[in-house]
């Protein structure tokens, strides 16, 4: 694919250096890009496929955090890069996935020399922390069966699809529930024509 059509705000001669320095990577669906704990050597630029972005506590419990797109970056891991520290996060290919993989040597340049890439990661931080406000106004202010609803919208949203490939065990994770919760809520959902299920499948009516 033609990965500058993503980004067409970047400037002629910051593409070159993309064209360049970066690192063209595929990922398979459901292998982790990153792990908490590991150093930041570069940040990935999506082109294609989903990445789901969570936190993960010492039990093996997840959190579901966001998810990226084609054309959309991990402001965790920039902030991690800049830093010089370890991730805090985790990153795993929801679908196969593409990415640019810009090292972590060159961000400083980047960001002093090229307006467009300066903004891209402002952007990036501020959609970012939008979405996880978002998150934690629907934790802080909503009951699950809410949480629940938006988090199959969000999904859907993200996607482009209205039926979903998850299990209810997933979706738990994701919103930090137990399956039974979510089989339950998704149940109810499915009485009010909301949802139609399937067995690792949900369609949003």
């Amino acid at each position: 694919m033609d990965w500058k059509k993503l980004f067409a705000n970047f400037e002629p001669e910051l593409i070159e250096i993309i064209e360049r320095e970066a690192v063209h990577k595929k990922f398979n669906a459901g292998e982790i890009i990153m792990r908490t704990g590991q150093y930041i050597k570069s940040t990935a630029l999506v082109l294609e496929g989903q990445i789901k972005i969570y936190r993960e506590n010492q039990d093996g419990g997840e959190f579901l955090m966001y998810y990226l797109g084609p054309g959309q970056a991990c402001a965790v891991s920039m902030i991690c890069a800049f830093q010089s520290e370890t991730s805090e996060i985790t990153a795993i290919a929801e679908e196969d996935t593409e990415v640019l993989l810009i090292p972590v040597q060159l961000m400083d340049e980047l960001m002093n020399k090229y307006k467009s890439w300066y903004q891209f990661v402002i952007q990036t931080y501020r959609s970012r922390f939008d979405e996880l406000i978002t998150v934690i106004d629907n934790i802080a202010f909503h009951n699950m069966d809410e949480r629940l609803e938006f988090y199959l919208k969000r999904l859907a949203e993200k996607t482009g699809k209205r039926i979903i490939e998850s299990s209810h065990q997933q979706i738990a994770d994701d919103l930090n529930s137990s399956r039974e919760v979510i089989s339950r809520l998704l149940k109810k959902m499915e009485q009010r024509k909301l949802v139609k299920l399937n067995r690792n499948m949900i369609e949003l009516l």
